[in-house]
């Protein structure tokens, strides 16, 4: 089962990295071309700064997933990592306690934005509502919540072998 599990959470971690950094892409895309038809061209376009927006919120989201099971997420070591390692151990399952419960409360609130707001347009960005521009909140709280019950479960994933293709690789 454990094995089972992490393998859907690679492939979850590298589906969730190449969404990330896609995001990133556009976003970095997008702004440029907004910047140019405003300035240069002296046509404002009503669509870059939305779908900016809408990058940049999948890109902290999903991308904090990502980063959260890397274990290169933003944390404070300076001074748990001074402690002897049994304190440190129990530092780290706090932390990753109230990662769940964050996640937990951000994934409930989230949905509940998104379900509220579903029907309501976007007036500068009529393709999509503001309830699905908001859907990567939800989505990926979901995948944060996934990867710190991994990490309770199973430790850290940088602390272990990785599985490929059912052999072993350090």
């Amino acid at each position: 089962m454990a094995r089972y599990y992490l393998s859907s959470m690679d492939v979850l971690y590298r589906i969730a990295m190449w969404i990330s950094g896609l995001a990133l892409l556009l976003m970095v895309v997008v702004i440029p071309i907004g910047i140019f038809y405003r300035y240069t061209l002296n046509q404002a376009l009503s669509w870059p700064e939305p779908v900016s927006i809408i990058c940049m919120v999948t890109f902290t989201f999903v991308g904090a997933a990502v980063s959260y099971r890397a274990g290169s997420h933003i944390a404070v070591g300076m001074v748990t990592d001074r402690l002897p390692p049994v304190w440190q151990k129990v530092f780290a399952t706090v932390a990753d306690l109230l990662m769940l419960a964050l996640s937990l409360f951000i994934l409930v609130y989230s949905t509940t934005l998104c379900r509220e707001l579903w029907e309501q347009p976007v007036a500068d960005f009529p393709v999509l509502t503001a309830g699905q521009t908001y859907l990567p909140l939800p989505i990926g709280s979901a995948i944060t919540l996934l990867f710190v019950l991994e990490r309770l479960m199973l430790g850290p994933q940088h602390h272990r072998q990785a599985v490929v293709f059912g052999t072993s690789e350090t």
